[in-house]
Order: structure tokens, then C-alpha cells, then sequence
């Protein structure tokens, strides 16, 4: 068991890594330091974790068993449609999450 004084350290030193982790990258990568690679990355990096994310969230479907990936499926149509149509990343990713939510609580 801790006493008060060890759980009061641990505290400061969560609290000093998280703010070191957040502010670190703004303060090494500023506008001054700005070099071809990290434009590229900024460029490249939200495509890539984007398509990560649908990667993680589509490899547990099981496409031979019911419901056969038709929560995934309209969710993703969803996605697509709302994109296309609005052009609002938050919109498209919100609605198809409740969708999704919608469709696996209520209909299969």
C-alpha cells in the first residue's frame, strides 16, 4: 500500500510525462526547425493512420458466419455516401459510427 506522499509523486510524475509527451513535439518540430521530412510526414501520416484504423476495425469480421459482416458493410456505405455527398470527415465518421452502433444493438 502506498502512503500519501508516494501516491502524491506518482501523480506529479503522470501529469510531467503527459505534458511532456503533448508539448515536446510542438516545441522540438516548430516553424523554425521545419524540414522536408516532417512536412511529408504531416502530409502522409493522416491517410496512413486512417487506413490502419480500417484495417483494425474490419479484422474480425467474419464474412461466412451471420451476420456476415452486413453491420460493417452498412456502415462503411454510410461512410462513403456521407462523404461524398458533405465532404465533413467528423459528420461521415460520427454517423457511421451510430450506425454501426445502431445496426449491431437493433437489427443484428
Amino acid at each position: 500500500m502506498l502512503n500519501s506522499t508516494e501516491s502524491f509523486i506518482i501523480i506529479l510524475m503522470i501529469i510531467a510525462s503527459s505534458f511532456i509527451t503533448r508539448f515536446l513535439p510542438f516545441i522540438l518540430f516548430s516553424k523554425k526547425n521545419d524540414s522536408k521530412y516532417i512536412s511529408y510526414l504531416g502530409s502522409v501520416l493522416p491517410y496512413a493512420s486512417i487506413g490502419l484504423l480500417v484495417v483494425y476495425c474490419l479484422k474480425s469480421i467474419t464474412p461466412l458466419n451471420a451476420p456476415y459482416a452486413m453491420p460493417e458493410l452498412i456502415a462503411i456505405v454510410c461512410i462513403f455516401a456521407l462523404h461524398y455527398w458533405k465532404g465533413n470527415t467528423l459528420l461521415s465518421i460520427g454517423i457511421g459510427t451510430a450506425v454501426y452502433m445502431l445496426s449491431v444493438q437493433y437489427f443484428f
